[in-house]
């Protein structure tokens, strides 16, 4: 009979322990879970951190793993690749043409006073670079062209400088507000026919080009009024106005900087203040009074 109390108390005794183990159990079971969970959530979150690292960085692999996912095509940003200055200031093809096929002449001894000596090349082209801060190989490039036109249409070549360094700064790529593109700031939309025989107006900001067609149209404007302030002040679009704002006092103050830079003479490449600011009032009566003391025919537009 004790036997068996005593039987019946253990077995009670070991089903009262059962519930307590088995919570135990499950506590300890539960705090494994989370853990892992928690380790598995930090590794997939620095694997994420390190790929979007990777794809920052490459972006090429992001273009690889979007087409692989994805499978359509994604369009890529083509790279844009800038011509060297010397492509650039290639002559146009139909020019190029011309030369090759016509022998060049002997320059007259008029050519030569105009394309200038070496030396006094040499002295524009390190003068201009200096005071508009442009490469010396770049601005021996552009300064040879405007000798090199010229001499061809007959036109001043300190004259067609002293316009590009007003009107652009010696900036191949200037555009002004109103449209007008390049070293001569030419209206390709108003003197479409000019580039024509250029490629068009897209050649507008071919250098070559465009110190062509500005050097033509100077030469037509000067030729019409009579005078090169008379030309100036229509070459700026200021021939229905009393007054073009100093436009060609500020060009020929150039023009005549070039000139004794040409001659060898010392010129400061930063221009005074002073002289800069001079009243327009002064300006107005000078141009006005230049206009009517130099009159200037076609024939003698190389001499000014």
């Amino acid at each position: 009979m004790n036997n068996r109390l005593t039987g019946l108390a253990s077995a009670a005794r070991t089903l009262a322990s059962q519930p307590a183990a088995l919570l135990s159990a499950s506590r300890i079971s539960a705090r494994g879970l989370l853990a892992t969970a928690h380790h598995t959530m930090s590794i997939f979150g620095i694997t994420a951190l390190v790929m979007i690292g990777v794809l920052y960085f490459r972006p090429d692999l992001a273009v690889s793993l979007s087409k692989t996912l994805v499978g359509e095509t994604v369009q890529e940003t083509p790279i844009v690749s800038v011509p060297p200055l010397s492509e650039l200031m290639e002559a146009p093809a139909v020019a190029k043409t011309a030369a090759v096929a016509a022998p060049e002449a002997t320059p007259t001894s008029d050519e030569k006073a105009l394309m200038g000596t070496r030396k006094q090349q040499e002295f524009v082209t390190s003068w201009l670079s200096k005071r508009y801060r442009v490469a010396g190989d770049a601005t021996n490039m552009l300064v040879s062209t405007a000798y090199l036109t010229a001499r061809e249409i007959k036109l001043d070549p300190l004259l067609i400088l002293a316009v590009m360094a007003i009107e652009s700064g010696l900036n191949p790529f200037a555009e002004s507000p109103m449209g007008a593109q390049g070293l001569m700031q030419v209206m390709s939309k108003v003197h479409t026919e000019k580039f024509q025989d250029m490629g068009g107006v897209q050649a507008a900001l071919n250098p070559v080009a465009n110190i062509r067609v500005g050097a033509l149209i100077l030469k037509d404007y000067v030729a019409k009024g009579g005078s090169v302030e008379a030309g100036l002040k229509s070459y700026v679009g200021a021939g229905a106005f009393e007054t073009d704002d100093g436009y060609g006092s500020r060009v020929m103050a150039e023009y005549n900087r070039l000139k004794q830079v040409s001659a060898g003479k010392k010129v400061p490449t930063i221009t005074p203040v002073l002289a800069a600011a001079a009243p327009v009032a002064k300006q107005q009566a000078t141009a006005v009074a230049s206009n009517d003391k130099v009159k200037v025919t076609p024939e003698q537009l190389a001499g000014l």
